[in-house]
């Protein structure tokens, strides 16, 4: 039973696992979508622009490279 991919208990974990997935993707695609209907629109991740560091973005002080 442990790595029998056909066993019951196997394929129960394996569908509530992939459940798990799906619905923290949907959460976090609701609430960004909420969050941008509001108008504020917020990347998930942010490219830095010129040469400006993404912990500046975030208020921490870092020298630019």
């Amino acid at each position: 039973m442990p790595d029998d991919p056909n066993h019951p208990q196997n394929k129960a974990n394996a569908v509530h696992a992939r459940q798990q997935r799906l619905g923290a993707a949907l959460r976090a695609n609701l609430k960004r979508r909420k969050q941008q209907a509001r108008g504020r629109a917020v990347d998930i991740d942010p490219a830095p622009a010129d040469g400006q560091d993404i912990a500046d973005k975030q208020g921490r002080d870092r020298k630019k490279p």
